[in-house]
């Protein structure tokens, strides 16, 4: 279940991403990619080249949520 923190960061890759990617790809992306802590409780929007799937990297405190749509 989501718990947003009081506020919530919202970082958004400006390259399409290949819409395959899980944790690990989306991770690396923020990690190195963005230079953001993907630990901090933001959220990382990813989208695909024809912008039709979106993926949403967050860590909840217990381990990663990859929500797709």
């Amino acid at each position: 279940m989501f718990f947003p923190e009081g506020t919530v960061r919202v970082h958004l890759y400006g390259e399409p991403v290949d819409a395959r990617k899980s944790f690990d790809g989306l991770y690396a992306l923020a990690r190195h990619a963005l230079a953001q802590d993907p630990l901090s409780g933001a959220l990382f929007v990813f989208i695909n080249r024809r912008a039709t799937h979106i993926k949403v990297l967050y860590w909840d405190r217990t381990g990663f949520c990859v929500w797709a749509k």
